[in-house]
Order: C-alpha cells, then structure tokens, then sequence
C-alpha cells in the first residue's frame, strides 16, 4: 500500500461537481442502441434489465469502449501539486481542465505539498522549499525594475501615470510570471478537471505509474470513490490499478539496474542541447511532400484538376485568411471545414527544450503530442534549468536567481542523500528544471496552436518555441509557413475588426504589420 501524502497546509480537495444522470445505464444504453431494430434504446430500459452488468462487463473486455465515453464528470480538485497536474492529468488529449495561473496569481507560502519522508530528509525538504518561495518573493520585487522599463517602452503613453492602478497590476502581473520559476513543481494548484469515465477508469489502471505514485493514487482514489458514490454501477468493470512495479519505466530504471546515472546524463543533456543549436525548439523531421500533400488533398475535397487549381492556389485556399475567411474567426473552426480538413495530411517533428512552467502550458495543445520524460532521470547532480529573458537582462535579478537555481539543486542532492526517494525529492525541483522531449504535430494543430502562442501576450518562452518553430517551416515549406501567423495577423488579412481579438489585454505592438524576422520581445 501506498503512503499517502502529508501536506503543510491541507490534504487533496476532490469533488465531483458535475455529472451525467443515470451515466452507466446511459452507457449501456448507447451499446444497446447499435443492435437496436426499433431505434434509440433509453437509458431507463437498462436500468431494470438483468443483463446490463454482464454486456457491460463484456464489452469492456473485448475493447469496446466508446460507450463509456458519453458520461462526463467534472471534478474541482484543490491542493494538488503541478507536478502532479504535469506528469499526469494534462498528459494526455482526453480532458478539459481551468487551472488557476501563476502568472496572474500570487502563490502562498504555504501552499506546497509535503511529502512523507522524516528526520533529516524532511527538514531539508522544508528548507529547501522555504528558500524557494523566499526567492520567489525576492524576485518578484527585484524584477519591477526591468520589467517597468520593458513595458513603459510599449506603453510609452502609460508612463505618464506609472503609479496608476491598471499600471502597476499588469507591471505586479510580469514580475510574478517571471518569478514564478523560483517556485518548486510541488507548490499547489486549484482546477476544474473534466473527464469521460472512461478516462477515469483509465486514470485509476495507471495511477501507480511514475513520475508521483503516490499522490496519483491518492487523487485518482478519491475521484473514484465520488464516481462509486453517485453511480456505484462502475464497479463491474473497475480494474485495480497496475503496481508500479510491473510498469515497464520503473523495469527499466530499477529491475534492469539502469537507474539514472550523473555520467550519463551529463551525456544526454549534451547531445541533446547540441542538436538543438542553439534553438528552444529544432525541426528533427517532416513530411518530405507536405505542400503537394496539401495542394492534393484540397483538390480531392474540390473534385478540381491541376489545370484549375494549381498548388499555390490549392495552399491559398486552404490557409490564407484572404481566401478562407474560416481562418480569422475567434472560434477554431478548421476540423468542420471540408477544405480546412486538408490540413490534417502535412506534419512536422520538433525537439524541444522548455522549462517545466512552459512546459505545462505547451502540453495543453494536446493535439500536438509530446513524449515527455520520467522527471526521476532529471535529478542531476547540477542545476539544469531555463532563465526569463527579462531575469537575463538585469545582472542583479540573474544572479539572485542563480543562486536560488543553486540552493534548489543542493538541498534535492541533500535530501537525497538523507534517504528521500526520488519521487518525492523531485517535488523540490523548481519550475525552472529543463524539460528535453519530442513534439509532432499535424499542419491543422500546429496553425492552431502557432496562432495562439505567436501573440505577444503568449507565455514569453512558449511564444519563442513556436517563432523557432515558423521559422523552420519556411524554410522547408514556404508556401505554408508564410500563413502561420499570430491572431492579429490572420484577422488582418480576413479583412476582421478589430484586428486584435484581445481589447483590453492588447500587447501594445502592432505585431500584424511585422515580419517574423523582426519578432523579438523580452516580458
């Protein structure tokens, strides 16, 4: 059995806030419906019926799932960490989730969880984590300065009325998001978490794997409980969950005696970083025919020759917002589209480096998959982590962070030595920890999520993978990559008003009338 976690201020909040009615016998009846010679079978014929577990029961094991994809629960979860959310409830496309942000939100003290380690392990924990949140606190003040001269120099008009409230909240805003890298991936966070129950049958199968066991069984536990408690019908076809040691990373890590080892992941980092060249995000492969892919499958969904719709055309059709109109729309409407459908055939392979913040907001396009690591391989003897531009360009705020970077990596190194296990020593590791792993994304994915992260307002280090990420395609594909633009860019060319779909929270740059060679930005 599996020790639960101990937390500094208040154990795992998990309710179930919303559900289908009736969702089993819903899901059963959906299954019924398939065979059905009068039509819809309803949910309450399979109430009665005496054979509703055993048919359940049987097309589960045979595979069938998409029956048990109907029910949706949302749930309201408070007091789980970020690496929790990370490594687990966002790695995946199946879900829906609203989490509170700590780029506009202060983080508490003592909001973090506290692992159940003892003795010398625990107070280094503790010492460890209250070094980070003082560092936090620290560069949250120090930043004003850069970040003040960095938005002054868009919003020269403001500059007038620094001391005005609007002002100096969006200044308060910059700060916090920059030092929020301070901040350990165990520090909590509050979301609402909406899933099919097919997804939490799946969630509790898994729950036991890497990289938080612990607090995976815990949560994952107590959202089953409140599925059992309002449909108790689920439990025919629950599965226990898989022991972690039967999953085939802790195999590798423990059973074949290839625990992480300092000189090889020195080694990994290295070959990893020079392959990247200098880049967050590397093109590693593509489709060598993604423009003819492309210009092919527009005129296969037009029934039109070559002679009456040449590639440039084709391509035109599919992605300039001058012809598709589709494309400057505030709602993403590309997978309706017929023409738009097109987009699914041309795709791109990248190899990225992002800190684990960054990361945690990349993998909410979760149409555009990531293989992600085992965080335990990322407990390196050095400090390996992403600095802020904007902490980069001020020397005192670099070196307080530094220093923090330092601290951080020491006390995990002491609390490893002290006994903790990895798992819960990796809880220490700042948001800062460099993330290494491999992205693919189809054309309709990518557009989509370029035109969200090339707005300045984006996540300033996301928003650099995907300039990286442009710039790439066209240079292999340029009659693609000149229509990966940001929001304001493709509502331009639509002919949309206003251009920029963001009112009040306008960046203050004009970005629609620049080039990408010319994007750069430092908050």
């Amino acid at each position: 059995m599996i020790s639960p976690l101990r937390f500094l201020s208040a154990p795992p909040s998990v309710r179930l806030t919303a559900a289908f009615p009736n969702p089993f016998d819903h899901a059963i009846a959906a299954a019924r419906t398939c065979y059905s010679a009068k039509g819809i079978v309803a949910a309450e014929e399979v109430a009665s019926w005496s054979r509703r577990d055993e048919l359940a029961q049987s097309l589960y094991l045979g595979g069938h799932h998409t029956v048990f994809q109907h029910a949706h629960f949302q749930f309201a979860l408070a007091n789980v960490s970020r690496q929790f959310v990370w490594t687990f409830l966002h790695s995946h496309p199946f879900y829906n989730s609203e989490q509170v942000s700590q780029r506009y939100v202060e983080v508490r003290a003592d909001m973090c969880a506290i692992p159940p380690i003892e003795g010398r392990a625990l107070e280094t924990y503790r010492a460890t984590i209250e070094g980070m949140f003082a560092a936090y606190r620290d560069l949250t003040s120090a930043l004003e300065k850069p970040v003040a001269a960095e938005y002054f120099a868009r919003f020269k008009g403001r500059a007038k009325d620094p001391e005005g409230k609007k002002t100096r909240d969006a200044i308060r805003k910059r700060c916090m998001e920059a030092a929020r890298y301070a901040l350990p991936i165990g520090a909590f966070t509050s979301l609402y978490h909406t899933i099919s129950g097919l997804t939490l049958m799946r969630y509790y199968r898994l729950c036991r794997q890497l990289d938080a066991p612990a607090e995976q069984t815990l949560v994952v536990g107590a959202m089953v409980d409140e599925l059992l408690r309002v449909a108790p019908a689920y439990r025919a076809i629950l599965e226990e969950p898989i022991p972690v040691e039967e999953t085939v990373e802790h195999r590798f890590f423990r059973e074949e005696g290839r625990a992480p080892d300092p000189r090889a992941q020195a080694q990994f980092i290295h070959e990893f970083d020079v392959d990247l060249g200098g880049r967050v995000s590397a093109l590693a492969d593509h489709k060598v025919n993604n423009e003819k892919l492309l210009a092919d499958a527009v005129r296969e969904v037009l029934g039109a020759p070559r002679v009456d719709l040449d590639d440039d055309a084709a391509i035109a059709l599919a992605l300039d917002p001058a012809r598709n109109r589709l494309l400057g729309e505030a709602m993403n409407l590309t997978s309706l589209s017929k023409v738009t459908r097109a987009l699914f055939h041309p795709s791109w392979t990248f190899r990225k480096k992002l800190s684990h913040a960054a990361d945690s907001q990349d993998q909410r396009h979760r149409l555009t998959p990531g293989s992600r690591p085992c965080l335990a391989a990322y407990l390196t003897r050095a400090p390996d982590y992403i600095t802020p531009e904007v902490i980069r360009s001020d020397a005192k705020c670099q070196a307080l962070y530094a220093r923090a970077m330092t601290r951080a990596w020491e006390g995990i190194a002491a609390m490893r030595a002290a006994g903790a296990p990895d798992e819960f020593a990796a809880y220490a590791l700042p948001n800062a920890v460099a993330i290494r792993f491999t992205e693919s994304a189809d054309l309709m994915s990518l557009r989509h999520k370029c035109a969200m992260r090339l707005c300045y307002n984006a996540q300033e280090e996301i928003w650099r993978a995907a300039v990286d990420e442009v710039r790439q395609i066209r240079e292999v594909n340029p009659r693609i990559g000149r229509h990966l633009l940001p929001p304001c860019g493709l509502r331009a060319r639509a002919g949309q008003k206003p251009i920029c779909p963001e009112g009040e929270r306008y960046c203050g740059i004009p970005v629609w009338r620049m080039d990408l060679e010319d994007y750069a930005r430092v908050i």
